[in-house]
């Protein structure tokens, strides 16, 4: 049986196209529900029109299909509510901070409605 961790770490192999950072750490994904070998995603894009979109849904399931115990992934889009800055891990905020820098980051942020 597939564990969640195992998921997680297939999930943060797959970036999206635009924002060099994983889909996990982005925040893109939104739930993940695991029934023995049959895995269920639910996730979003940085936006509803992202024209990588579908490309980046078909790379998530594709990354959790290789895992060892996986008979099935099944992979929702949910675009309601968007995505907002809030969704980032930790580890997504400190990536961002790095690409474009702390300050700019932050006011983005804060812009979000997403305080410390």
């Amino acid at each position: 049986m597939v564990e969640k961790d195992q998921v997680i770490d297939a999930l943060k192999t797959v970036y999206d196209i635009e924002i060099p950072v994983n889909v996990y750490d982005l925040g893109l994904i939104r739930e993940i529900r695991i029934d023995g070998g049959k895995v269920h995603i639910k996730m979003t894009w940085t936006s509803p029109m992202c024209p990588y979109g579908p490309l980046m849904t078909k790379m998530v399931e594709d990354a959790v299909r290789k895992l060892d115990g996986v008979e099935s992934v099944d992979v929702e889009v949910e675009l309601d509510p968007p995505w907002n800055p809030k969704d980032l891990t930790e580890d997504g905020r400190r990536q961002m901070e790095m690409l474009f820098g702390k300050e700019a980051v932050e006011r983005w942020l804060k812009d979000a409605g997403v305080s410390d």
